[in-house]
Formats: structure tokens, sequence, C-alpha cells
């Protein structure tokens, strides 16, 4: 039979030859030498595929690092399967949760009558260590729904067996077990333990920080930097949830039959648009006037800014609004990656000199001829906003550089508020599987790029490595800079973008790169019951930026 065969993202399809059937796993242990990082996925037609899968007919394959997303997920999802595993052999049938992404890695927490303690972990470590140098195989095991849900019922994992109760559209489940210990994960698994090859495990908290390679560094776990303010807003995310009676993904799919989602939607609102008026008194305790507001792709920055000017005003400040956007370089003047294209998300695009005098010429009570970026032109336009500020009149900035000090290098430190918005999604699917804050943004952008700027979700997925990878440089290394920081995650909003998802990510052909991305991401989705009637969500919120009918965003 007959292989096309890539074995990087970047690199070219090749031709070969076998003469019987052969495993994933098998053809990256064949190809190692040329590999620069462990494989941990496949793609074979289009569709991802365990390590363990054997090819038995003509195909296109490709071999997936950490470098790739889904190929990251399979790793954790490997790794975390190994980590209850060893809780379990060390501490007894201890409930525990993964709760969320945190210090490059994930933060973890155990349902004991005590604090659990260094020695714990220290244990739970050194028998992870001895499964993974065991090379045990990780077992995948298929059962009818109806199966499924007995064996969740018998294991006392309630909200595991109600989701699949309810997922109509489930007709079999995958486990996967590990020397008779049994879980059920979204996706595929390594095929065994040796191919988890680094980690590192710390008490963190209340609970335990298991830290793993990332994207920008699949060789090796990046240094310890200890993001105790993200902590915190995801401790708020997990209040809230209490608040709105969420604990898991069956819940909200309860309160959307019942009918009883529109009380949800209203107090999720509620508790937004108080955290906004609180950073607004913060702001206005502080009397600082340049505010800072920066974070990563589909954050809602934009909604979060025109509400904070709101609440501003209710406490008598008249801000003024800059994007950045309008301060991009000429696009003759504009740096190009080594691919020769213009990357727009560099602060080298900015024409921060300009920047700047603007802004200290504005806080001197200058009058300033602020320019517009005309996108068409790829050039800046004068003369329509010559504006002025009076004392104590605030500027708010939005933009991705917002907490990168390079981009304010020469005005007052005193006189700079920092904000990091992000969609510090916690609501999990149930107690070992979490939405992961990267899925929801992606699936926010493919439902505001469809719908607003004319891109296709086969576009979008594939421009999503290079935003991320532009995140990672410019964006995350500074979030722990901000004076306070915002969740703009809605407990309900996955359920209103399921219906506006579906259709677009099911017009992406199997031809497409983008397809097993697509099918990945719609088999993430099905499990959220669609909230079809949208007219409770008011015009102002965070999700309409997305969806349309926002009075704040065209």
């Amino acid at each position: 039979m007959k292989i096309m065969l890539k074995t990087s993202p970047d690199g070219e399809y090749r031709s070969i030859t076998e003469n019987a059937p052969v495993s994933l796993e098998e053809l990256a242990r064949r190809f190692a030498e040329e590999l620069p990082y462990d494989i941990m996925l496949g793609k074979v037609d289009g569709r991802y595929e365990s390590l363990s899968f054997v090819i038995e007919e003509d195909c296109t394959a490709e071999l997936l690092d950490i470098r790739n997303h889904s190929a990251e997920m399979v790793y954790q999802a490997s790794l975390v399967l190994v980590y209850l595993k060893s809780v379990r052999d060390v501490m007894g049938d201890v409930p525990v949760k993964i709760e969320n992404s945190l210090n490059k890695g994930l933060y973890t927490e155990m349902e004991l009558a005590r604090e659990v303690s260094e020695e714990d972990v220290a244990a739970v470590e050194r028998r992870m260590r001895e499964i993974i140098a065991a090379d045990l195989p990780i077992i995948r095991e298929v059962y009818d729904r109806d199966e499924a849900v007995d064996i969740w019922e018998r294991y006392n994992y309630e909200e595991k067996a109600e989701l699949l109760r309810e997922a109509t559209h489930v007709r079999e489940a995958e486990f996967y077990s590990l020397e008779g210990y049994r879980n059920f994960f979204f996706g595929p698994m390594l095929p065994s333990t040796g191919h988890i090859r680094k980690f590192s495990m710390m008490k963190y908290e209340k609970g335990v920080l298991i830290r793993f390679p990332q994207p920008f560094s699949p060789d090796e776990i990046p240094p310890f930097n200890d993001d105790r303010k993200i902590y915190r807003a995801f401790s708020e995310a997990k209040h809230w949830h209490r608040l709105l009676g969420l604990s898991y993904l069956p819940d909200l799919n309860d309160c959307i039959r019942n009918g009883s989602i529109s009380g949800l939607v209203l107090l999720s609102e509620a508790l937004q648009e108080k955290k906004i008026a609180e950073i607004a008194d913060m702001i206005k305790e502080s009397g600082k006037r340049v505010v800072l507001i920066a974070g990563p792709s589909s954050s809602g920055k934009t909604t979060f800014a025109k509400r904070l000017c709101v609440q501003l005003r209710v406490n008598e400040l008249v801000p003024l609004y800059l994007g950045t956007d309008d301060y991009y370089l000429d696009r003759s003047e504009s740096p190009v990656d080594k691919d020769g294209k213009h990357n727009f998300e560099n602060l080298d695009a900015l024409d921060t000199q300009l920047f700047n005098d603007d802004l200290n010429g504005l806080l001197s009570g200058r009058e300033v001829d602020l320019p517009t970026f005309d996108f068409l032109t790829g050039k800046k336009v004068f003369g329509k906003r010559k504006t002025s500020i009076g004392p104590g009149q605030p500027i708010v900035i939005e933009g991705i550089h917002g907490l990168n000090d390079k981009l304010t290098e020469l005005i007052d430190e005193g006189e700079k508020f920092r904000i990091y918005i992000s969609p510090f999604t916690h609501l999990n699917i149930d107690r070992h599987n979490r939405v992961t804050t990267t899925d929801c943004r992606m699936i926010r952008r493919i439902v505001r790029d469809y719908e607003f700027r004319g891109s296709s979700a086969a576009e979008t997925i594939s421009q999503w490595p290079k935003v991320r990878e532009g995140e990672d440089r410019n964006i995350f290394p500074y979030n722990e800079k901000a004076d306070v920081m915002f969740n703009s995650a809605l407990a309900y909003e996955l359920s209103v973008l399921r219906k506006y998802a579906e259709p677009i990510l099911r017009e992406v052909g199997e031809d497409r790169e983008e397809y097993a991305e697509a099918q990945r991401l719609l088999k993430f989705i099905e499990f959220f019951d669609a909230m079809e009637d949208e007219e409770v969500i008011p015009n102002n919120s965070i999700i309409r930026e997305f969806v349309g009918g926002s009075i704040f965003v065209k």
C-alpha cells in the first residue's frame, strides 16, 4: 500500500510503500531520527487517530507532535490518566477534580478531610514515575451508551453518567484503562505510558499543580512563573458557578431543558456587570488616567472596554476611548516575518513613538491630532480626530500589547492602570474533563469571523496556530503585571455558540487540512444543549460581540 506521509508541520509529504499493515506508532519509531520532537498523535485521511491506529490501505498520514493543539491535549489527557491512577494507588479512592490550566500546567484538587501535603504529592509523583517507567499499555475500551452509563453509576460518577445518559447523539462511549483503572476522556490517548517523557509536580495553594512541556517549548518544561492573579481569577469563577448552581456541564443542560436558563443568563450578566463596576471604582480611587486593557484573541476586549467606559461615567469620569490599531505603522514600513508576511500582532508593527507622544500630549492638556488607520490604503489618516482632555479625564486603551511596558515606556508609571481580560472558563464537562480556555476562544473567533469578517471556519482554524504563537510571545508573559483581571467567560456561552458554530464547522470539507480540527470541535460542542432563544441576552453582553446584536460592536 502507498502512504503519503508528512513528519513535521512545515515539511513536505513523501511517498512510502508498505507491504503489510503498519501502526502510526511504528512509523513514528521508524522516522524518529529526523523528527524534531516526540510524536503524540496522527492524522489519517483528515481524521485524528491514536498512535495505536493501524494503517491498512492507501492513505495520506501526518505525524503530530506537541506543537499541534490536539496532540498537546493527547499528552495532557494521558498524563492526567496516570495521575488519577497514581492517586488511587497511593491514597485510595479519593475524589480528584481537574480544575483549570495554570502556570503552564494543570491545577487539580483532591477532596480530602485535610489539606494535601508535600509528602502526599511526592508519593503520588513517585508512583507516576514508576508507571511511566514500566511503559504500561493504555487500553481503549468501547461500550454502548447504556453500558457506559451503568459503569459510571457503579463508580459513583453521577455527572459522567448523566452526561452520557442525556447525550442521545452518542451511540458508543470510549473508555481508557490503565492496570484496571478505567476513565472516560474526549479524543485519542497515547498507546502506553512510556510516551510521557517530562512532567513536574508541586503542591500549590489547596491542591496539586502538574506541569509539562508546552507548544512553544516541546522538549522542556517552561520555567515556573507564579500566575497567582490568574489563580484568583479562576477561584472567583468557581465562586460564581456556585452562585449559579453549576458544577458540571449536565447542570447547564438541565437549565436549558427545564426552562430556567433565563434566570441563569441574567445572574451571569449581573455578576460581570458588578465586577466591571468594581473595576471602575478602583480606577477612580487610584486617580490613574491611562487605563490599559489587554488580553488574548476573542476575549471580548472591545465590549469590556465600552462597558467600562459606561461605569466610569457613572463615577463622574468622562473617558476617552483609544484603540492601538490606529497606530499601526504605514504598511510600507511594517516589518515582515521570515515567510515574508506582515505580522500585525507584533509590537514592532505599531508606531509606539507617536503613540507615546500623543498620550503625553493628551495628559498635559494639549490638543492632539489622533490618527485613524485606513486598512484599505495601509496608511494613517490625520485631521479627523483633533482631541484634548481635561484634568482627571481618563484614557481607556484597548489592545493586545497593553501590559507590555514597551508600549507605554515614555508614560509616567504612576498614570497606568492595567487590566488583563480573558475567558477563564471554569464550567468543566465532568470532574476529569475540562473546557479549555483556548477552545472557548477559538469557537468564539470562528463564529465572529464567519458572521462579520467573511472568513470560513477552515480559514480561522488555519490561522489559529499563528495567533497562539503571537499570544505566547506578546500577551501571556505580561499578564501578572495587571492591577486586576477580568473573567469574560459566561457560563452559558457555549450553549449559545453551538447553533452558530455547528453549521460553520460542518462546511469544512474532508479535503481540507483543517477537517480534523473541525471534527474535534464538533464532537466537543455536541455535548452542549443549544440555547435557541436569545431574547434574554442583553445587547451589551460580551457574547453579543461574537453572535451579533451588540450595541458596542457593529
